[in-house]
């Protein structure tokens, strides 16, 4: 995995731990869930064409 595969990665987990931290302290944001979703999408997309 590459360096920029790899910062996404810990960049889609940290927006995962913020955005529950956010959910449990002011209810949930269907638009912050979107983002992430967005987000992880790209990641993984990331990951499958560094790997091929």
């Amino acid at each position: 995995m590459s360096g920029s595969t790899k910062a996404m990665g810990v960049m889609t987990v940290g927006a995962l731990v913020t955005v529950t931290a956010y959910t449990v302290a002011l209810g949930s944001n269907g638009w912050l869930w979107f983002g992430w979703v967005v987000l992880g999408l790209i990641t993984i997309g990331m990951v499958a064409t560094r790997e091929t």
